[in-house]
């Protein structure tokens, strides 16, 4: 360790002493390599507490190591195609290659061919591997190792859990979210080092590492491909700006500096946000239908030509019929190109019927004099008049403003119902005065789509994706319809009122429809004991998933603690109370707390936290040593991962959600001792999702979940065998 550790102290100073001046043209090329250099300095940084390997394979014979990404080798790794001989048949597997001072690897990246044996090998399929060892630290420092033999005369033949593995997975949550590299298991590994040339869909439940796959598998494909996803570009997509600060690191300790990071808001961000939609309006806004309505509000702005087009060349004049440009517009229309290509073509298209007289009357003319004639004031004029360019900000604020415009375009597409709901009860002067909604911004880009090609990337990962709408998923596919794709995401967890149905209709959307679907249901965070628990709401919100089962059993990580007081209701200040307990109790324990509660108990909660001496984060503040304790809303729980979580108040949650559909009656409620409670109460509105927000809020914890509550807990959770003990 202490070796490698030099070498790599050593590849540093061997690339902060590279002397650049003299070797390249001009002042660009010089820039332009000095920043390369110095991405390359960053990438080799030696983080202290960061381990430079974790495991070792021990081979029966001797191999080689061939590392052969796509992109030209830097200086620590093979030239394509090369191989290196390892003395003996020992190699360690690390977060980055690691070479002595003749070029010899001493650590091997983690996403090399040789490697994938220490994720993949067993004793059912050793791979040739005889011993993969596996290695513990604590800060840093080697505390620990363990051998598995896997094949010979020590193989026992069966596969059992590795303690170290076990123990990496529970280590206490403190900061950002951290790589798996060491802890990768066979059915994460095959997702992670899938190919470039399709797109893969992860349904993941809770736990099960889906989000740090999804990130991986960005770091894999940088490795593989890095000369091409260098010229066509990665972007990660997370649900918020907190998820987004809570996995920024995670890359970067993979070596991986350049994958931009954003939201979809960030994306359609062509107008300032600052004004909401209702539930309702929001749904109808995100629906597909509206792509073919805002198709037909664009092609209707152009006009048949009622006159001919003449132009002047000198002292001749050159006359194309108005029956003629028709044709040529109608046959631009038949076409369906984007809007602003078909009027870019237009000019050259009535030119060319100009030069076609021309060569008939004798003339020779040729391209600079088609472009000059596209370029006539005449035909600049009927372009303008025919095709007339289209602000997508406008064409949006006219349909949510105008009533006929809208009944127009919408007709035979949204009902008349939608059509009222669709329209602003107050009509804005124009796009900068507009207080546009989220939905508003998607529709925004879908229009700006229409006009004009939006640029694809390689690869764009989609997190959190079961929570997109149908034109939501159309503003990502735009982002990708040249690359691929890593979609991540559980159907269970989908908490917006538009929560896709199903992954099939998703990829439709998206545009890859034959993207392969993947599902993960083994967890590695959640205790058993919790994911059981929180189970029992999958009837209720996605009878079509997989239960998931988890590989870790911790006696005593779920508690209930029922205030019970003649004044039940949220916020009573026995519960306030209990909540203040049950997070001191937390903090006593090493690592992260999340107080987890609904949306509108939040202000409350945080006035008692600052009472009892409680100092508190909100969520996407990284947690340090000394501020452990963080006061997550539901709403933004998703994605987030706690040591230890307290859950206020469940029945608060599942309430917190829009109406959408109007009261009818609730189901019955229970206790955690089985009660039922009132059935003539009216139900909560979209009663579903709010369950489905429930069961983010019971799978954020690592170690431990205590759930205090005043009101009756949701029936949906008394239900299956055993019952629930407060």
């Amino acid at each position: 360790m202490a070796a490698s550790r030099a070498a790599l102290r050593a590849m540093r100073q061997d690339a902060e002493a590279l002397d650049t001046r003299d070797t390249a043209g001009n002042w660009v090329s010089a820039e332009s390599l000095r920043h390369t250099i110095d991405e390359r300095i960053k990438a080799l940084a030696d983080l202290s507490d960061t381990p430079l390997f974790f495991g070792r394979l021990d081979y029966g014979h001797d191999h080689h190591t061939t590392e052969t990404p796509a992109a030209p080798a830097p200086a620590d790794r093979p030239a394509p195609g090369s191989t290196v001989d390892e003395v003996g048949d020992r190699f360690y597997i690390g977060r980055r290659h690691v070479h002595d001072a003749d070029g010899e690897p001493m650590v091997i990246d983690w996403r090399a061919p040789i490697s994938q044996p220490f994720y993949q090998a067993s004793p059912k399929k050793p791979m040739d591997v005889v011993l993969r060892r596996r290695f513990g630290y604590t800060g840093g420092e080697l505390t620990a190792y363990e051998d598995e033999p896997l094949s010979g005369p020590d193989a026992d033949g069966d596969e059992r859990t590795s303690r170290l593995l076990q123990s990496e997975i529970e280590r206490p949550r403190v900061g950002p979210m951290r790589d798996i590299v060491a802890t990768i298991q066979p059915e994460q590994d095959e997702i992670v080092r899938a190919g470039i040339g399709g797109t893969v869909c992860v349904q993941g439940a809770p736990g099960t590492g889906k989000t740090a796959v999804g990130l991986h598998r960005v770091a894999y494909l940088l490795y593989a491909h890095r000369e091409r996803l260098a010229r066509t570009g990665t972007l990660v997509i997370g649900p918020n700006q907190s998820f987004l600060h809570y996995i920024e690191q995670v890359l970067p300790a993979l070596g991986e500096l350049q994958v931009k990071q954003a939201t979809v808001a960030d994306l359609v961000a062509h107008v300032e946000v600052r004004g909401t939609d209702s539930a309702e309006r929001a749904r109808i806004k995100g629906d597909a239908r509206m792509a073919e309505v805002l198709r037909r509000a664009l092609r209707s702005g152009v006009r048949m030509p009622r006159e001919s087009v003449v132009v002047v060349r000198g002292s001749r004049r050159w006359r194309v019929p108005a029956y003629e440009v028709e044709e040529i517009v109608r046959e631009l229309l038949a076409r369906d190109i984007r809007y602003g290509a078909a009027r870019a073509a237009l000019p050259q298209r009535i030119a060319h019927a100009v030069l076609v007289r021309m060569e008939q009357s004798g003339e020779a003319p040729d391209d600079r004099v088609q472009d000059a004639v596209a370029r006539n004031a005449a035909v600049k004029a009927a372009v303008k008049e025919i095709w007339p360019a289209v602000d997508p900000a406008k064409l949006v604020l006219r349909l949510l403003s105008d009533a006929d415009a809208l009944a127009e375009h919408a007709a035979g597409i949204l009902t008349e119902e939608e059509q009222r709901t669709l329209l602003w009860e107050k009509p804005a002067r124009g796009p900068k005065s507009a207080k546009w909604s989220a939905a508003d911004a998607v529709l925004i880009d879908e229009a700006a789509d229409l006009i004009e090609r939006t640029p694809s990337l390689g690869h764009v990962v989609l997190d959190e994706a079961q929570d997109l709408s149908p034109m939501q998923y159309r503003a990502v596919g735009r982002r990708c319809t040249t690359g691929s794709a890593t979609i991540l995401g559980d159907i269970a967890q989908g908490t917006t009122p538009w929560a896709t149905g199903s992954w099939a209709e998703a990829l439709h959307h998206l545009g890859k429809p034959e993207a392969r679907v993947e599902e993960l249901t083994r967890g590695f965070r959640v205790p058993r004991e919790v994911i059981a628990y929180a189970s029992r709401l999958l009837p209720s919100i996605a009878p079509d998933l997989t239960e998931a089962t988890s590989v870790r059993e911790s006696p005593g990580s779920l508690e209930f603690h029922r205030v019970a007081t003649e004044d039940a209701g949220e916020g009573s200040a026995a519960l306030d109370a209990e909540v203040v307990a049950a997070c001191q109790r937390a903090l006593a324990q090493e690592g992260s707390i999340g107080l987890i509660a609904a949306d509108a108990r939040v202000p409350a909660l945080a006035d008692v936290l600052t009472s009892a001496g409680l100092s508190y984060l909100s969520p996407g503040e990284e947690t340090t040593a000394d501020a452990r304790l963080t006061l997550v809303p539901a709403s933004l729980a998703k994605g987030l991962e706690y040591d230890y979580v307290v859950l206020d108040e469940p029945a608060a949650v599942v309430a917190g959600e829009p109406l959408l559909t109007g009261p009818t009656t609730r189901p019955a409620t229970t206790d955690a001792t089985g009660e039922a409670g009132a059935t003539d109460a009216p139900r909560v509105p979209a009663h579903r999702t709010g369950l489905r927000r429930l069961y983010v809020a019971l799978t954020r914890a690592v170690s431990g979940l205590t759930i205090v509550h005043a009101q009756p807990l949701p029936t949906e959770l008394a239900r299956g065998e055993g019952g629930v003990g407060v």
